[in-house]
């Protein structure tokens, strides 16, 4: 028998008969058909899967669906409601630091992570917090750019 998950995700409670071995990745792209966090490696070696579990950024093709419990998931879809989030997001547009967007949506949600839990953070903490993302195609200046305007004082 399959168990029961029930999983908040966005703002919306989801539940579904979920194997016990099935990753959190699968889950909500395959499950709840949430396809901006990406499979990059299924190694937790790239950051394309980067979702937020009670607000900390984390490798959800690490982390089991069963493990989550009640905890709250936030996905690159749920960013736009997240006042962080669609900062992060407008930033990364103003920056154009999303040329084939495969990596965009680990890099947003882990920014995002990183600011709320580190507000005012200094360009080099968030740079160190994303050494975990890779980006294949941008030869990350535009990244970094979006970085050092994310970091920036507010005024």
């Amino acid at each position: 028998m399959t168990p029961s998950l029930h999983l908040l995700v966005n703002g919306v409670r989801r539940e579904g008969a979920v194997p016990p071995t099935e990753r959190l990745l699968d889950t909500l792209r395959w499950r709840l058909n949430l396809r901006g966090t990406k499979e990059g490696c299924r190694s937790g070696a790239c950051g394309a899967c980067t979702v937020l579990i009670d607000g900390r950024p984390r490798l959800s093709c690490l982390t089991l669906s069963h493990q989550v419990g009640e905890a709250p998931i936030l996905t690159v879809e749920g960013l736009e409601s997240d006042p962080v989030g669609r900062a992060v997001l407008e930033t990364f547009v103003a920056e154009a630091a999303l040329q084939c967007g495969y990596c965009t949506p680990g890099f947003v949600v882990a920014l995002t992570g990183l600011l709320k839990e580190h507000p005012g953070a200094t360009e080099t903490t968030l740079l160190e917090g994303l050494q975990g993302n890779l980006c294949r195609c941008t030869g990350y200046s535009s990244i970094r750019r979006a970085v050092t305007r994310l970091s920036e004082p507010k005024r």
